[in-house]
């Protein structure tokens, strides 16, 4: 499609793809002024929201069009997981060019159509408009069992702190990808996590159902500034022991470590669990590595336990979109 379609005719082209699965918790969904979503008994609504823009989060001649589909929506589920929710539903608010490639939208759709059945969040509605960039904003609607929420306030002195999966892996894809010629394809791990990242909602719903942590949060900007936001929302500090991170192979030592503690977008879960917790953890949940990298201090600060001994103030290094 040579031009943007119109309107009405966009909007029923992003709608029939999503119909026909779903738990049905949209009773009125795309069609009418509004959705009507319906909440399970018992439970309390997790609503979070999450910008994925061209040119600061994607780049359009790189990133192929269905990464951005499965990503925009993956990265805002990633928060509902961190409470130990579940998503049900979703908003998608878009602008797109006046003359846009009906293949890019094509290929975006179905890469969002596909993280929708994936992670069993319907499509409840949204608005679209024309930009000369392709913006796009995704409200999700969670749910989690009354009193089942994990915040990011729990964490105590002598608790100790924990990830899941390897840390790094999709700040390497991003650098092999911005390296390579032409939109790029998911052909190692490193470009799998940066392209196609996969929320931890059936972990992050363990741990909150079995009450196995005292704090919680995602990994979206780096450990450095995840864990900084942790601590001080919990008033207390951290020593993170350097040799214990999950870090890449396959890279030089150093490089793995700095991308590790400040590199963005590995939505894996960072989480704390007090010493009599610890000891119902597993080592992995369904194949996904949980793994302890340190403890929280009383001090206010954070430290990175060197190899050699030594400690090191950690400074928030990760993304920050208003960092001069």
């Amino acid at each position: 499609m040579a031009k943007l379609c119109r309107e009405n005719e966009l909007v029923r082209k992003i709608s029939q793809g999503f119909r026909g699965f779903g738990d049905g918790s949209v009773r009125i969904g795309t069609g009418d002024d509004a959705a009507i979503w319906e909440p399970r008994k018992g439970h309390e609504t997790i609503l979070t929201s999450d910008w994925f823009l061209e040119g600061t989060h994607f780049l359009r001649e790189k990133h192929p069009p269905d990464s951005v589909g499965w990503k925009s929506l993956a990265r805002a589920v990633s928060d509902v997981a961190a409470m130990g929710g579940r998503p049900r539903c979703f908003l998608l608010n878009v602008t797109l060019p006046s003359a846009s490639d009906g293949g890019w939208l094509d290929d975006f759709l179905g890469g969002l159509r596909r993280a929708s059945r994936a992670l069993r969040c319907s499509l409840a509605g949204g608005d679209t408009t024309r930009q000369d960039r392709i913006l796009i904003n995704i409200t999700v609607i969670g749910e989690v069992a009354a009193g089942q929420a994990v915040l990011r306030s729990g964490a105590r002195k002598g608790h100790l702190l924990f990830v899941s999966g390897t840390l790094g892996e999709a700040e390497l894809g991003l650098r092999q990808l911005r390296k390579s010629k032409g939109k790029v394809r998911a052909t190692n791990a490193p470009l799998s996590k940066h392209l196609y990242p996969e929320p931890r909602v059936a972990l992050g719903k363990w741990l909150a159902k079995n009450r196995l942590v005292t704090a919680m949060m995602d990994i979206s900007d780096g450990l450095s500034t995840d864990l900084a936001r942790l601590c001080e929302a919990s008033g207390v500090g951290a020593l993170i022991e350097e040799s214990a991170l999950p870090i890449s192979q396959g890279v030089r030592r150093s490089e793995a470590l700095r991308f590790a503690l400040h590199g963005g977008d590995d939505y894996e879960l960072l989480f704390t669990a007090s010493p009599t917790q610890a000891n119902r953890l597993r080592t992995n949940y369904r194949g996904l590595p949980i793994t302890c990298i340190g403890k929280i201090t009383t001090p206010k600060k954070l430290l990175l336990a060197k190899n050699d001994g030594r400690q090191e103030v950690l400074s928030p290094r990760g993304w920050d979109p208003f960092r001069k």
